[in-house]
This record gives structure tokens, sequence and C-alpha cells, in this order.
């Protein structure tokens, strides 16, 4: 039995699952800050209690978190220091002298500041060249000086970038020791073992960012192991990653950085393994939570995976889950700009104090309001009836904050509400598909998250997609994808080469050497060489490029010219499938090589049901007025879920409530409940 562990902005989702049964449970707590394990701890003595299990049935927990991501955007990590190669203390001011994409044609726009400000920037003489060979020897003296004005200036963390310590990290590791000498006390992060590639501002951003990262999730992994070895005993703690594997809770801790938008990426993994067992390869997966809205691409049932992503715009050389993430959620607030113009977020009510209808102390429009309002939640009835909402407290608040101010009725505001949330949601999926060379009109839309499956047809007609599946325990199906994740660890070496001038010993040298160190991470874990995957891809560009395609390599014993042949033929046909061109005279360079060594985990299979339903009448339960665009309120049928037998077909308008999620199926589309209990909706007839 495994449990998985999504920490979101306004609610924590616990999932379960019996590996004997292919049943599932779940639970949702609020979110409790600023103490976030005692949401996490509270989930899991209710999903205990659900189930009847004690934790020693339990193999291990899977935990996503928003720890990270969330110290990151409210710059709230350690105080950091940086030590680097002398006269370049300055690379994270300079960067790339480019304006964020969001904003190429604003004069005023500022990047970020740097996590670590000039004054905790320090250079020490030391030299190694592009080769790996040493020119200038370590100053050793300098270090300790450095480390001691860090000491003095209460520094927590410490960076260390070097120039071309990915060739040769010997100095990097020579600092290491000296602040275990005079700075014990400091954590410290390495570029050579964070982010061991060529390109400084990235590398140097990775490496203080992780620095910036590595105390506050140390101080949280810490707090929670020890209260739930408090409770239950020693326990299996796994961390999600950023890239859509797992690692354990001590090497989270060294490599913070990793955890960065974990919950995201377990609800693409979700989006994919459901897309597997559905057998649809082309998936838009979005999450819909209280805070943002979550959008992932999966082409051939497979996640998108980058290595030049960046956190809150500051950019990491780190493998991640391709996760767009924008301000919509069900606690986005409403609110009106000098203008008179009506606009919905970024800002969140959050969970505390939450959307009006909470009754905890909101006062502001959500989206959540909206949809109490025009009919599409039920007050009696969210999370399954352990939490009434407020109308009334909904109804003032658009009247006051939207309605009255716009003149027009409580209804109408409602409706434009939920309109311009759909807007952004949709140009959001446009940007993650569309402007990445995808048509979406070939994908379906997968929804998931407490709010998702409310927007999901609406979203999903105005962008010409295929289809929408809504999966089980959608208010909680990130937390799935942990349950669906394997472990995985990535290295990287850096080589650049032309393909013309390839050193095919030393290309299978660097390839079996990270491959060993793959394998003896995932020995060190107790996984056997049958349930380890080891993968090889290689960056490429042509000669010239900025920036580089990840291609896959066919892992071989040796790999020859012919193999070299094979990956550029897959590199020109990549970069025309993307960019609607490819050079085939032109010189391709090899740039890095990469291994992911992957410690495959039980498969998870949901359970399959015989198809013996018909029009959905076992679930029906009533009706109520619901509003639609361009319909205004309508008697809609109101569906129970967990009563809908598979093989049961309806059409819209219709709302189909669960304990963490409603559906609304608007007039004109229809419901499919196939044999996994997912719901299929189309627009049309079935």
């Amino acid at each position: 039995m495994r449990i998985g562990i999504d920490v979101g902005g306004t609610f924590t989702d616990i999932v379960a699952i019996d590996d004997v049964t292919g049943q599932f449970h779940y639970a949702k707590t609020l979110t409790t800050y600023p103490n976030l394990w005692e949401g996490v701890l509270e989930g899991i003595a209710r999903i205990l209690d659900k189930t009847g299990w004690t934790m020693d049935q339990v193999n291990y927990i899977v935990h996503g978190t928003t720890i990270g991501t969330n110290a990151l955007i409210e710059k709230k990590g350690a105080k950091t220091g940086l030590i680097t190669t002398e006269g370049f203390m300055d690379v994270l001011e300079i960067g790339r002298v480019q304006r964020p994409n969001e904003a190429l044609y604003d004069f005023f726009i500022d990047n970020p500041l740097p996590l670590v400000p000039r004054y905790l920037r320090k250079g020490v003489p030391e030299r190694v060249n592009a080769e790996g060979e040493v020119l200038l020897p370590l100053d050793e003296e300098k270090v300790r000086e450095v480390l001691q004005y860090f000491k003095e200036q209460n520094v927590e963390s410490v960076a260390v970038c070097l120039l071309f310590a990915f060739q040769n990290p010997a100095h990097e590791r020579r600092i290491a020791e000296i602040c275990a000498e005079v700075f014990p006390e400091a954590y410290i992060s390495l570029s050579s073992e964070i982010a061991p590639e060529f390109r400084e501002f990235e590398r140097s951003s990775t490496t203080v960012i992780n620095a910036y990262l590595q105390p506050v999730m140390k101080r949280y992994i810490s707090q929670l192991t020890k209260e739930l070895e408090k409770k239950y005993g020693k326990i299996d703690l796994r961390i999600m990653q950023a890239s859509g594997g797992t690692i354990t809770a001590e090497a989270a801790e060294k490599f913070a950085i990793n955890t960065v938008n974990s919950g995201p990426a377990g609800g693409v993994l979700a989006g994919s393994f459901i897309g597997n067992i559905t057998e649809r390869k082309k998936l838009i997966s979005v999450d819909m939570g209280g805070t943002s809205f979550d959008i992932g691409l999966i082409d051939g049932g497979i996640p998108k995976i980058t290595s030049e992503a960046k956190f809150d715009g500051y950019p990491i050389k780190i493998p991640v889950i391709d996760i767009d993430a924008i301000g919509a959620g069900g606690g986005s607030i409403a609110w009106i700009d000098k203008g008179g113009a009506l606009n919905v977020g970024p800002q969140s009510a959050g969970a505390a104090p939450g959307p009006s209808c909470y009754g905890k102390g909101g006062r502001l429009p959500a989206v959540t309001d909206a949809n109490l309002v025009l009919g599409r939640l039920n007050e009696e009835y969210f999370l399954g009836g352990e939490m009434s909402l407020r109308k009334d407290l909904a109804y003032q608040a658009i009247k006051e904050h939207v309605a009255d101010p716009l003149g027009m009725s409580v209804e109408e505001a409602a409706a434009g509400i939920i309109r311009i949330i759909n807007a952004k949601m949709s140009k959001g999926i446009s940007v993650n598909s569309v402007e990445k060379g995808s048509d979406v009109r070939e994908f379906t839309l997968v929804a998931f998250g407490g709010a998702g499956p409310l927007h999901a047809v609406e979203l999903a007609v105005e962008l010409e997609m295929q289809a929408v599946v809504v999966p089980p325990i959608c208010g909680g199906f990130s937390a799935v994808g942990l349950l669906v994740s394997d472990v995985r660890y990535d290295f990287v070496q850096t080589m650049i080469r032309s393909s013309d001038d390839i050193d095919l010993g030393q290309l299978n040298e660097i390839y079996k050497e990270l491959e060993q160190k793959g394998i003896a991470q995932l020995t060190a874990e107790r996984f056997n060489l049958q349930d380890m995957e080891l993968v090889w891809s290689v960056d490429l560009r042509y000669e010239g490029q900025s920036y580089e395609l990840n291609v896959p390599v066919d892992r071989g014993e040796n790999l020859g010219k012919k193999d070299v042949e094979k990956i550029i033929e897959r590199f020109h046909a990549l970069h025309e499938k993307l960019y609607a061109y490819s050079s085939q005279e032109e010189e391709v360079q090899f740039v890095n090589l990469r291994v992911t060594a992957i410690g495959k985990t039980p498969p998870v299979e949901f359970k399959t049901e015989s198809l013996t339903g018909k029009n959905g009448a076992e679930g029906l339960k009533g009706s109520r007025p619901v509003y639609f665009e361009g319909h205004g309120f309508i008697d809609t049928p109101i569906y129970e879920r967990d009563r809908l037998l598979s093989g049961s077909r309806f059409t819209g308008p219709a709302v189909v409530e669960e304990t963490i999620s409603s559906t609304l199926v608007t007039p004109g589309a229809s419901c499919y409940v196939d044999e996994f209990g997912n719901l299929i909706l189309t627009w049309g007839e079935v």
C-alpha cells in the first residue's frame, strides 16, 4: 500500500492505493500555514482512519510540496553567499541581457533581482580552462577569508560556482572541505554537483537557487520526518521532483531545487497515466486548484521534459517537466481596474481566508463564489458535505465589488468572472501548445483539480479540442501522479564536439561513467538491476545556435559511427517538427551527454468495471437551476458520480458531483463513463 501527498496553495490532497485490490482512497484537508506538516499529518490520519490500515501496511509515502516554490516566489529563502572565480562576481547581475518573454516590448520591465546581493558575491583567485586543466591554483587563504566574512554577515547558505568546474570540480570540492573546517554550520551547494554543465549564468543561477532553498527544505523535511516518526515510527519518505521522478528525503534536502514545482509535475504524470490506459497519446493536462492553473503537454504518452526552464523568472539547468502555470484558480479574486474593466487574478484568496463563500473572513469575490452563484456548485455538498458554502456571502461580495460598480446584475457579473477566467486559461493552454509547435485540435484535455472539471468543456470547445477526460479522484489527481512516479536521478556531462570530430572512445566512456553513477545510486536504494531503466540522450545544436534540442540515444555497449549518424538524423527530424525547417548540410554539435537512471516502482492499475450502465439514471439525485452562457438559468439534472455505472451515457446540461470536485456538462455536450470510471466528454451525440 502506498500514499501520495500533494500540498497545494489551498488544499492538501492525500491519495492511497491498495496494490492488492487496486482500490484508491482519498482525503482532502485545508493546507495549514505556516506549519504545512500539520495538514499532512491530519490527511494521513484521515486516510488511515478511512481505510482501517496501519502505517505498518504502508510501503512508502511520496510527497509533492510547494515549500520551495513558495519560498522562491515570496523571497523567503536563506541568506546566501556566492563564491565564484575572481572577476566573475557579476554574472548573476548581467545574465543574458534579455527582457522576460512576456514583456519583450516593455522598456521599463526589470528582470528579477539576484537572490544574492552584490556584497555577498565574492571572487577567489583560481582558474581552470575549458578542457579542465588548472591554469591557476586555488587561493585557499582567500577562501578562508571569504568564508569568515560570510560568517560575520550571518550567511546561512553558501553557493560555489567556479569557471569550468563542470570539467574539473577539484577546486569546488576543496572549497567545500575548507568550509567544513571554518564554517561548518553553513549549508553548501557546489555547481559541479547541482548543475554540472556549461553556460555560466544558468549554472550560477541554478546553484544559487539550490543554496537559497536548501535550509528551507531541510527544516521542513526534518520536521515532517520527525513528526511522522514520533507518531508512526520510521517511514520510507520520498520527495517528488520537478523532473517527474522521486528521490529520497535525504537527497531532496541536498538537491532542494529539484523539488520546486513537484506538485504540478505529479499532475502531468497523472495525466500521462490516464492517457496510456485510455489509449489517448496526445493530451493536455490541466490542474485547476485554489490558486493556480497548471498546464502540461503530453505527446506520444510522454510528458515533455526540458532543461531550459525558469522558476519565478530565474533560469535553471535541471531536467523539469515543461509546465506552464498561471494565476487562475478557484480562489482567484475578481477586481475592477482604473479603466473600469473587470479582471480576475492572479491574486488569490488562498486557503485563509479563502473565497467569500467559505465564511472564513474573506470579503472579496473569487471564481468559486461565481460558480456558486451560478448554481454550478452545491453549497451543501462541498468536500462531500464536510464544508458548507455560504451563497449569501458570495452573492454579497460579487454585488459589492463587481455588479454594482459595473451596473449589472449579480448573475451577469458572476458570468463575466467565469468568462474572463476561462479566457485566461484558454490563452495559457495555447501558449503551452500552439506556440510550441503543437496543434491543440489534435489533443484531448485531461481536467482535474478541485475546480478544473467545472471549466473543462467550455475551454475545450473554445479551443476546438477533441474531447475532455475527467479521471476518478479528479479533485486530488495530482497525488495519484505521485504514486505512478518512479525513482529518478539525472546525470550530465558537457562534451562540446562537432559531429565530424567525435571521439567515439570518449563518447562511450562518458556514457558508461554516468551510467555507473546511476546504477550505484539505485543500488544504494535497494533496486535490483532488473528493476532499473537507464536512458541515454544528448543535447545537439547546429553550429552557431545558442540553444540545443535533446535527442534520445539508443543505449548500447559501444556506440559507433552509424549510431552517431542515426542520432544526427533524429536531431534534423526533431528540428523540422519544432521549427518547420532543418539544415541537413549544416554542421551539428554535440553539447551535453545525459543519462537518466530510473528505479521502477510497482505499476498502478485502476480497477475496471463491466459496462452495465445505460442512461445514468442510477446516479441521478435531483436538479437545480444552473447558469450557462447563451442560455441563462436552466433546470439541470444533478448526478452523483460514485453511483454512476460504467457504460452510462447522458447529454448536457448536467452537473456531476463528487466528494472533492464537480464536472459541468454544458448543453450540447455528452458524457460517457468508461470502464475505468473516467468521464469522457464530447460535443454532440455520443
